[in-house]
C-alpha cells in the first residue's frame, strides 16, 4: 500500500470558529481521527463529533474537526457509510466531497465539513450517536492533461475556485 496522507485535528480555535455549539470545547478535546475498520477496507471512517439527530428531510452542516496532508496527485473522495444510506438514504449535499491536496493550506486550515441529509422517504428518523462514523474517505490518485496549464492556489473550499 502506498502511504501518501495523515489526517490531523484542526486547530482549537478554527474548530471553534466552525462549531457553533456551547459544549464546542468538550467535543474538540473529544475528537477522533479518521480511521480504517478492517485491514481490507478502502474507506477511512470519519467520526460524527457529537450526536446528530436528523428527521426525514432535515439537513445539517458537520464540522469533522479534520483536516488532511495528501501527496499531490492524489485526492480524497468522501461518500456517507454505506449502512447510513442504505438504511436512511443519508446523503452528502454535493453527492460526493471532494478534497484535493492544496486544500489542506487554506485560511480554514483545510477543515472538512459534512452537510448530510436524511433523505429516507419511509419518514425514518436518523439517529448518529457521537463517536460513530457517519461518512467515510478513500483515497485516489488522479492525473492530468498533458497541456495543463493550471497554477492558481486554492483559499478556501466549497466553490472557492469559480
Amino acid at each position: 500500500m502506498k502511504k501518501i496522507a495523515q489526517f490531523e485535528k484542526v486547530s482549537r480555535e478554527q474548530f471553534l470558529d466552525g462549531c457553533k455549539r456551547d459544549d464546542a470545547e468538550k467535543i474538540y478535546s473529544e475528537i477522533k481521527l479518521p480511521k480504517r475498520a478492517t485491514k481490507g477496507s478502502a474507506g477511512y471512517d470519519f467520526f460524527a463529533p457529537y450526536d446528530i439527530d436528523l428527521n426525514a428531510g432535515e439537513t445539517a452542516k458537520i464540522p469533522t474537526g479534520i483536516r488532511v496532508k495528501i501527496d499531490e496527485g492524489w485526492v480524497l473522495s468522501l461518500f456517507p457509510r454505506s449502512g447510513l444510506g442504505f438504511k436512511f438514504r443519508l446523503q452528502l449535499d454535493n453527492t460526493v466531497g471532494i478534497i484535493d491536496s492544496d486544500y489542506y493550506f487554506s485560511d480554514n486550515e483545510g477543515h472538512i465539513f459534512a452537510k448530510i441529509t436524511n433523505d429516507s422517504r419511509e419518514n425514518k428518523a436518523l439517529h448518529i450517536p457521537a463517536g460513530t462514523g457517519f461518512i467515510q474517505g478513500i483515497f485516489t490518485e488522479y492525473g492530468i492533461t498533458v497541456d495543463d496549464d493550471a497554477n492558481e492556489i486554492r483559499n478556501g473550499g466549497f466553490g472557492s475556485t469559480g
